[in-house]
């Protein structure tokens, strides 16, 4: 009976202390989710100005996420990579990398300029405090009219 009791316990211990070790293995890779581009610092150390173009930019990191208004040169790369929150956090996701990369291309398609934007940068652009008038969301005295007899007319449909 001792015989057996010794044996269940040294089986214990071992099956307790291997489990430790896989449950500890599985935090030691931070659980990461990204969008965009990733590794876009690495990217951005291999572009180098006046030498890529275009197509080695769109061969290295694929379609631009997004390209200026005004202007089909400026192209710009996103990486955002959230990770899972401490427990005082909740488990909520927080915002670990958040870059932008911009690139500016002559009238040749070679790279003039290239800058990356990180977290830190996003806090350093000042905006402006004034109220911008649309007045196209202003509806004049005709189409107001005509709403409202537009409305009295399906409401009295129904």
């Amino acid at each position: 009976m001792t015989n057996f009791m010794f044996f269940k316990f040294k089986y214990h211990y071992l099956v307790s202390i291997s489990l430790i070790f896989i449950l500890i293995g599985c935090q030691f890779q931070e659980p990461t989710n990204t969008h965009g581009i990733i590794f876009l610092k690495n990217r951005y150390n291999k572009l180098e100005v006046g030498k890529a173009n275009k197509n080695d930019v769109i061969n290295m990191m694929g379609n631009p996420h997004s390209k200026s208004i005004n202007n089909d040169d400026e192209w710009f790369y996103i990486e955002r990579v959230f990770s899972r929150g401490k427990i005082h956090k909740l488990g909520k996701n927080v915002l670990k990398d958040n870059n932008v990369l911009l690139l500016v291309f002559n009238k040749y398609g070679v790279l003039e300029k290239k800058e990356l934007l990180d977290v830190n940068d996003k806090n350093k652009i000042s905006f402006s405090e004034e109220n911008t008038k649309n007045e196209l969301a202003k509806k004049s005295f005709i189409e107001k009219f005509l709403n409202s007899i537009k409305t009295r007319m399906y409401r009295r449909n129904k």
